[in-house]
């Protein structure tokens, strides 16, 4: 693996790591303006800690070394649940601004992902 492409993967994949647990925090604990959010999308707020932890333990999984088929389930569920938000805010109507957060996530996601090394991955 070049060392550009290392330097890439982990940018991305630490700032993917921090947007993931500080949103799954927001979560895991059910902070108003969440609440607020998930409910305006119409979904009900005992999601809220679902999406949380699994959005931890995915972190994990992203940052441990080994387990390549956990990563890509991570990464799996990080493309599902962001496309899933921007999704939800288009359909709700929302303002395009809150389509940052779900798109930066998801453009980290897929940059992970692609330049995970070799041994972070499923076939090599």
């Amino acid at each position: 693996m070049k060392k550009r492409d290392k330097i890439i993967y982990w940018i991305a994949t630490v700032w993917l790591s921090l947007g993931m647990l500080s949103t799954g925090i927001v979560q895991l604990i059910k902070m108003e303006e969440e609440v607020q959010s998930i409910n305006a999308l119409g979904y009900p707020t005992f999601l809220l800690p679902i999406l949380g932890v699994w959005k931890i333990l995915g972190v994990i999984a992203i940052l441990i070394p080994k387990f390549p088929l956990v990563k890509e389930w991570a990464y799996a569920g990080f493309f599902f649940t962001m496309t899933g938000a921007m999704t939800s805010h288009i359909i709700v109507g929302d303002e395009m601004i809150t389509l940052f957060g779900p798109t930066l996530l998801l453009a980290l996601t897929i940059t992970s992902w692609y330049f995970r090394p070799a041994d972070r991955k499923t076939l090599k």
